[in-house]
């Protein structure tokens, strides 16, 4: 593991500036304390900027996955139609399953994303209360229109929940624009920050469907995060250390701007398109999974040709001091996935690109 930041590009978690690391060995201070309020009020402008949204953004110390089944619980009545294109969207599903509503599932292939029409054509033939997206499947870097999504979600009366845990601070998402009943993130990935908090927020129409579910649960309960939040408090013991660490960064987060920051990574993107196109006309048979249009700024996934191993490209990459990602479950060996989100550069970027370059020159043959 180099300590020089700029050469860890897993899709999550992603590198910490060491400001940020170092903000983590303030004291331990009481959770029901002015000092620990203090903290919250630093952390929420940059929140519902992120965001984009003036409701109150809920901080929960745990992974996106326990905000998605906050989402869940508060939202769903019986019957929920879940997008499924990847390893996380399966993962929204699967917590539908297990909170004991009926789960349909609308499935398309991994590298695919769901379509308006798709979604529109399922919501017809059924009855349901709560639609479940996946924005940015980090699985396949596919990134779903989730603006029309919600929109045709909303046409047929039921409310999305939204996995935005590789897209939030990375890709423009509009809460309160977009009109998304419930978006849940986690702070290691765009956000820049160590594993271990989670972010969500919740539209009052939530809260009113919440209110009248007796399942909603103890731990993820949006209502008492919502009345905490009031007292700029959390109904269970914060992750004291990394909410130093997110106040911190919030405020590096404000000083860039949200738009610049999307635009930030989007430049990272297109560099990385950029540099395929380039591998392919030197003969490489490497390609991006996702279709153009709709390819995440924050991860790509480069599939690698017939007979060699992705693990073997990101074994020879962090032989030379990078960390990349092979593929998830069951593509693991079939692409790499490259994290360009957070704090990286352009810059850095190029120098991971360049190592690329000669390992692919190493490990991959030219396919004429």
């Amino acid at each position: 593991m180099t300590s020089s930041f700029g050469r860890f590009f897993l899709p999550g978690p992603t590198e910490v500036r060491r400001e940020v690391l170092e903000a983590m060995l303030g004291p331990m201070i009481g959770h029901r304390t002015v000092e620990m309020e203090a903290v919250m009020e630093r952390i929420q402008p940059g929140l519902q900027q992120v965001f984009r949204t003036g409701r109150p953004v809920y901080v929960a110390p745990a992974s996106g996955t326990g905000m998605m089944e906050m989402g869940i619980r508060s939202v769903a009545r019986r019957r929920v139609l879940s997008l499924v294109n990847g390893a996380f969207s399966e993962r929204f599903a699967r917590i539908a399953e297990l909170c004991g509503v009926e789960l349909v599932r609308l499935d398309v292939g991994w590298g695919e994303p769901h379509t308006p029409e798709q979604l529109g054509d399922a919501m017809a033939g059924g009855d349901f209360d709560t639609v479940t997206i996946c924005h940015s499947e980090t699985s396949t870097g596919v990134l779903n229109p989730l603006e029309a999504l919600a929109r045709v979600a909303h046409e047929y009366g039921a409310m999305v929940c939204v996995d935005t845990v590789s897209s939030m601070a990375g890709a423009r998402v509009e809460t309160d624009g977009w009109e998304l009943d419930f978006v849940a993130t986690g702070s290691q990935k765009s956000f820049a920050l160590p594993p271990g908090l989670a972010f969500g927020v919740a539209q009052p129409a939530v809260l009113e469907r919440a209110a009248a579910n007796d399942r909603r649960g103890l731990y993820f309960d949006v209502l008492e995060f919502e009345r905490n939040l009031e007292k700029s408090q959390t109904p269970n013991t914060p992750a004291v250390s990394l909410m130093y660490a997110a106040a911190v960064q919030m405020e590096a987060i404000v000083r860039e701007g949200v738009e610049n920051r999307w635009a930030r990574h989007d430049a990272m993107a297109e560099r990385t398109y950029a540099w395929v196109a380039e591998m392919r006309d030197q003969g490489y048979g490497v390609d991006i999974l996702a279709p153009e249009g709709y390819r995440s700024p924050t991860v790509t996934c480069v599939t690698v040709p017939e007979g060699v191993r992705a693990t073997d490209v990101c074994a020879a990459v962090h032989a030379r001091g990078f960390v990349i990602a092979p593929g998830y479950g069951k593509a693991k060996d079939a692409m790499i996935r490259i994290g360009h989100m957070g704090d990286h550069t352009v810059q850095e970027l190029d120098a991971l690109l360049d190592i690329l370059s000669d390992v692919f020159a190493e490990v991959l043959a030219p396919h004429g």
